[in-house]
């Protein structure tokens, strides 16, 4: 099951009419402070109207025309947050539905069955998050940590997996530190998900060009998507690593993006920002022989083949 449409969080859009790049793993308004600090947060009421600036700037210079928001349960998701900052910026928008990593599971995975737990998916998506009328376009970013998924992560990425098969949605998943992603698509698949609507999240954080074109090989797309996030991992290695995935003819099944998920992060308070992927890689990536056909690829049709289950040929 395929659509050519994207469901933005302000209505139904053709693929066609994304006509620049898209980031495939962003967060514009989320809440993950655990530690009480007030660090990795994005509050729209105080963050908004920077990142706003930010993207409506990005589509000026670069034709930003898409981001996948992945902010989902657990996370301070907020649609109609989601909505304004889209309609403020000029820039779609899709939401996320499903379950992030286990540190920040909510109450209703605690003993739910993985059949309760997908008709939970199912009905957000097609009834919309709550009486908001938005509808999230793609599951994620369905979280795991370490080797394999933990039990409540394990029931999370199955439920994801059926949800994505009966809606015709695609998941991205939360590979903690880019561990674990094998595992994570050997289960969504084992539930009937073709790996050509499965995301691996986080993998230039996993210096394994090996793993890489497994994943890819098998027809999942494989997630650069922490570009920038240095104290994680060098923009030198992220580059290494994905020269390899694309001398191995893997370019197609590559997706990029800058993961913002802290206000520290935007331009305003001295961080890299949403552009740091158009502004710093992708000038990298060019240098390194990298043509505009291979980086509107990565930058553009992926990510609508990825959500939309397209073909190549289609998009």
């Amino acid at each position: 099951m395929h659509t050519t449409t994207l469901h933005t969080v302000t209505g139904p859009l053709s693929h066609e009419a994304v006509r620049g790049p898209a980031l495939a793993h962003e967060h514009l308004a989320l809440d993950l402070d655990l530690k009480g600090d007030g660090a990795a947060v994005l509050d729209p009421r105080r963050h908004g109207p920077s990142v706003a600036a930010e993207l409506a700037a990005l589509r000026d210079e670069f034709d930003l025309s898409l981001v996948v928001e992945l902010t989902c349960r657990g996370m301070g998701r907020d649609p109609g947050a989601l909505a304004a900052l889209s309609r403020e910026s000029g820039v779609a928008v899709v939401a996320a539905t499903g379950w992030y990593y286990e540190p920040f599971h909510t109450p209703e995975l605690a003993d739910a069955s993985v059949e309760r737990l997908t008709g939970t998916l199912v009905r957000e998506i097609e009834d919309g998050f709550g009486d908001t009328g938005i509808r999230p376009g793609v599951l994620g970013e369905i979280g795991s940590h370490g080797d394999l998924p933990s039990e409540p992560e394990s029931r999370s990425l199955r439920a994801a997996a059926r949800a994505a098969s009966a809606t015709g949605l695609s998941v991205a998943t939360h590979a903690q530190l880019g561990r674990g992603g094998l595992a994570q698509l050997e289960l969504l698949t084992a539930e009937g998900l073709l790996p050509e609507r499965v995301s691996i999240g986080h993998q230039d954080l996993l210096d394994d060009p090996g793993v890489h074109k497994e994943l890819a090989a098998s027809g999942a797309y494989v997630a650069f998507d922490t570009v920038g996030k240095e104290s994680y991992q060098s923009d030198g290695t992220r580059l290494r690593l994905l020269l390899s995935l694309i001398e191995a003819g893997h370019a197609d099944r590559a997706l990029l993006s800058c993961d913002i998920s802290r206000h520290g992060y935007l331009l305003t308070e001295g961080g890299q920002g949403y552009g740091h992927l158009f502004r710093s890689f992708l000038p990298r990536l060019r240098a390194a022989g990298v043509d505009d056909d291979l980086v509107d690829l990565m930058t553009r049709r992926n990510p609508l083949r990825f959500l939309t289950g397209a073909s190549v040929e289609e998009i």
